[in-house]
């Protein structure tokens, strides 16, 4: 397959040939993810995802070798992921799902035959899954449902006329957003035989089952991330390293780690250190500070940071539609232990850089793009990756080590051929200042050059988070509304991840406050372009973008309409409806019910009564992030002071994700929302 540089200069339709856009085209997409590197690095494997023609999303694993031929599938389950090669290359471990709400680890052997189930575990859900380096043994994180909660439970209650059961909860972590209601239920460890599927080991001491291992070089241990506080939700910095004895089945803490958030432990190939990332302090992962890459001696612990003289967060997230929107540090050991290769998120770009066990830190990639990790080869340099842009769905690439840099070859080109219809939009890239002198990274968007006009409507868009970052993936709604002839603006305020910790930290405990200032920068900044009519300027977002939306409309009336997606309105009430609570004067100053002051006072809910600019609110009733109430106060208000207001529902099926993982049809049905709205009045 040819470079990406080659296949951007290949022919294609002219640009005359070229169609726009659409909301169809969303289920045109193919997605790619997780893709990992054969041990010899002749071949990868990866998921690739497309929308099936019942309204649901195919997943199933495909091959492309990485000297050169075409890509072939290997499996045809429609829900199988997370490959991994064994240690010898001769077998592929996956999750599979061939019976409703009961996956299991299947094998495929690469010399030929069919994928057969390993594990024979209940109905439930699968986290993480490994081969020990002998190959000898799989181990896995499985949670089994709640067996009130079964598909058989369900059919016999619904047989039988039965109510669905109540819900007995004694811990606050009980649901999470996307996951759902899992009650007092958490994932386990088992050490499965890769041969018969028996269990050897099971470890369920982690408080919330979201524990994270690997396997020591010589196959005997296990390291294990986890927390075994009674706290465990509200007090991260309780997070320990353990190590999981396979002889004796015998645990105990790595000594001598400081307090902080520990997780994704990686074993050095000769043994002798483990990778994680973390921080010091009581924040959890999701945080204003900078989370780190640090390393510790297996025996002796003595830790130290790798990444701590840098500015860098192995936690700064691109956001896109086109892909998964995935909170988890990436990063992996060279074969000679001397050195890691990490994900950072700088600038509104996902790039690889390199660190040293001394600490010597260096991007290997510079490109304006989305640069996603996998895994090394054993030899030759190679790094399995995904690589996109703004203008480019992720393909699969292999990364070629050259000196200080990656050189990129891209191996796939699934979504060629519906690129080669298009008209796209290529963003240009700006820094505004604001009143304070703060320089705020912005991006322009400018209609295909068929839909361009002397005067157009301007679409400001805000991220969510609010700890994230917008920058270079492909985001189709992005593309869907130039080439409905919106100039679209997006940005980086403070609160953004990317810029440094001090960016990120300037609005904790103060929304509403230096990223107002920043939104009201760019706000000016698009109004002054001269493609864009001031009069028709709209301002959207989702998330902490949709609180930001609710706030902007309750401080100017200079936007002619508005759209606030799965927002919040009130952090008062937020302050206890949320599948992650906050603890009192931790994030936020005071608390919900003694001292809501604060929370109050950063509330949009608190001023919506100034609102007049007509606004769209988007939600749904699955939402367990921002609950549906977020939205009801927002459409409640409007409506009473006879604001142009229409509330859209989605159902409790549908999550906080709905924009980028949710039903295909609502997806569709969103977007066809948005573009009624802007038309109403924008144009």
């Amino acid at each position: 397959m040819k470079s990406r540089s080659t296949s951007r200069g290949a022919k294609g339709a002219r640009p005359a040939d070229r169609r726009l856009i659409t909301i169809d085209d969303l289920t045109r997409l193919i997605g790619v993810s997780d893709p990992r590197l054969a041990p010899d690095g002749s071949a990868i494997v990866f998921v690739r995802k497309h929308v099936g023609d019942k309204n649901q999303y195919v997943t199933n694993l495909w091959m492309v070798p990485t000297g050169g031929g075409e890509p072939r599938q290997l499996t045809w389950g429609n829900k199988d992921r997370q490959p991994r090669f064994s240690a010898d290359g001769s077998k592929l471990a996956f999750v599979g799902e061939r019976e409703k709400g009961h996956p299991q680890v299947y094998l495929l052997d690469l010399a030929g035959g069919e994928a057969r189930p390993v594990t024979q575990f209940p109905e439930g859900s699968f986290g993480a899954v490994a081969w020990s380096p002998d190959g000898r043994r799989l181990a896995v994180a499985f949670r089994e449902r709640d067996p009130d909660w079964t598909e058989a439970a369900k059919k016999s209650r619904t047989d039988s006329g039965a109510s669905d059961p109540p819900r007995v909860i004694d811990d606050p972590w009980y649901r999470l957003d996307g996951d759902g209601y899992f009650n007092a239920t958490r994932h386990v460890l088992h050490v499965v035989d890769s041969t018969t599927g028996e269990i050897q080991h099971t470890w369920r001491e982690d408080r919330l089952g979201t524990f994270s291992f690997d396997f020591s070089p010589d196959s005997t241990r296990l390291v294990i991330a986890a927390n075994r506080h009674k706290r465990a939700l509200l007090q991260p910095e309780h997070d320990e390293l353990l190590l999981l004895a396979l002889d004796s089945g015998k645990v105990r803490a790595i000594p001598n780690l400081p307090p902080g958030p520990k997780g994704t432990p990686v074993w050095s190939p000769d043994g002798r250190h483990i990778a994680y990332a973390g921080r010091l302090g009581p924040d959890g992962f999701y945080s204003v500070e900078n989370l780190e890459l640090w390393v510790c001696d297996p025996e002796t612990g003595n830790p130290r940071s790798l990444t701590g003289g840098t500015d860098e967060c192995l936690m700064a997230v691109c956001l896109a539609d086109s892909v998964e929107a995935a909170f988890a540090p990436k990063f992996v050991w060279t074969a000679d232990s001397r050195r890691l290769l990490v994900k950072i998120g700088r600038h509104g770009r996902s790039q690889i850089a390199s660190v040293t066990l001394g600490g010597k830190f260096q991007f290997l990639t510079k490109a304006a793009a989305e640069h996603d990790l996998g895994n090394l080869a054993r030899k030759g340099g190679l790094a399995a990756m995904c690589f996109g842009d703004a203008t480019h769905p992720s393909e699969i690439a292999v990364g070629r080590s050259e000196g200080d840099h990656l050189s990129i070859e891209v191996l796939t080109a699934f979504n060629q051929p519906l690129l080669d219809e298009l008209e796209l939009a290529t963003p240009s890239e700006h820094w505004v200042e604001t009143a304070d002198g703060t320089q705020v990274h912005a991006w322009l968007l400018l209609p295909p050059t068929s839909k361009r006009r002397a005067k157009m409507p301007g679409v400001l868009e805000i991220h969510g988070g609010p700890h994230a970052q917008y920058g270079s993936g492909f985001f189709h709604e992005f593309q869907l509304l130039a080439a409905q002839g919106y100039v679209v603006c997006y940005s980086n305020p403070r609160g953004s991840k990317g810029y440094g910790r001090d960016h990120t930290a300037a609005i904790r405990g103060a929304w509403g406050s230096a990223d107002w200032v920043d939104i009201q920068a760019v706000t000016r900044f698009l109004k002054s372009q001269p493609m864009v009519d001031p009069k028709r300027l709209g301002v959207m977002g989702g998330s902490y973008g949709g609180y930001m939306t609710n706030w902007v409309i309750g401080h100017t009336r200079e936007f002619a309409g508005a759209i606030t997606d799965r927002c919040v309105s009130n952090l008062v009430s937020m302050f206890g409806s949320s599948d992650l609570p906050d603890e009192p004067d931790s994030y936020f100053p005071g608390n919900s019910w003694d001292r809501p002051e604060a929370l109050w006072s950063m509330s949009p809910l608190k001023y919506l009564g100034e609102a007049r600019t007509p606004t769209l609110i988007i939600h749904s009733e699955g939402d367990l992030r921002c609950n549906v109430e977020q939205a009801e106060q927002v459409y409640t208000v409007l409506h009473l002071n006879q604001v142009p207001v229409r509330f859209v529902r989605y159902p409790r099926e549908s999550s906080h994700g709905l924009s980028r993982s949710g039903p295909p049809d609502l997806r569709r049905h969103r977007l066809g929302q948005i573009l009624d709205w802007w038309t109403r009045w924008l144009k």
